[in-house]
């Protein structure tokens, strides 16, 4: 227990350098993610049959790469394109895009699962599709959304660790660094995994409480 308490002061500050980045791809993708998953699912609900069109193939296509090709491709191959990116970019693009695709059908679902009556009586009174959208359907979505949404931020969290593949320095690739250099495996990984897990907790309260807030609020 002494050696592991004196190995943690000393791997702790290269382990928490790690851990920022962790967090910054997680944040940058899931932002990105929201946006893209959002813009797909609107495509799949809006009643147009080529949209819908489009945007399945496109979530299908990108549900069926691999994470690690998909941020290969981004990094090694882009450039050869003329679109050169930063490890730290290609890995933020490459999870945003990836999760887009499971953004996206949470999204459908919680969007489908209002009745579309409500659809129709908004656009009785002269509302517009994304008037309606904004204003009726999507507020009452949320309540649909936020545990997959949830699972999907801490999915997202662990999974950042793929970047690890593409030289991002993050915490999983400081910790396999560390351990490669000084052989102390159980110290430096046992370390890795309580960070995962004190980055993944808040996230898991934080998602509680989202759903306590809207799921019980609106359903007075």
């Amino acid at each position: 227990m002494r050696d592991f308490l004196t190995d943690a002061h000393e791997f702790f500050p290269l382990l928490l350098e790690g851990a920022k980045y962790t967090v910054i791809v997680t944040v940058g993708a899931l932002l990105l993610s929201t946006v893209l998953g959002m813009i797909w699912a609107l495509m799949r609900v809006s009643g147009v049959r080529w949209l819908a069109f489009i945007a399945a193939t496109i979530v299908n296509v990108i549900r069926g790469i691999p994470i690690l090709v998909q941020l290969f491709y981004i990094y090694f191959v882009l450039p050869e394109m003329g679109i050169a990116l930063s490890a730290l970019q290609a890995g933020i693009i490459g999870l945003g895009i990836a999760y887009s695709a499971y953004q996206a059908e949470n999204f459908r679902a919680g969007i489908e699962a209002i009745d579309h009556g409500q659809m129709e009586a908004a656009q009785s009174i002269g509302m517009g599709w994304f008037l309606t959208m904004r204003r009726v359907i999507l507020p009452q979505a949320v309540r649909v959304i936020l545990p997959p949404y949830g699972n999907t931020m801490i999915m997202l969290l662990k999974d950042s660790s793929q970047a690890s593949a593409i030289t991002v320095a993050e915490l999983t690739l400081q910790g396999t660094l560390l351990a490669s250099s000084t052989f102390k495996n159980m110290s430096v990984f046992t370390l890795v995994a309580i960070f995962y897990l004190c980055m993944s907790l808040p996230l898991m309260l934080l998602v509680s409480g989202l759903e306590k807030r809207f799921g019980k609020g609106r359903g007075r």
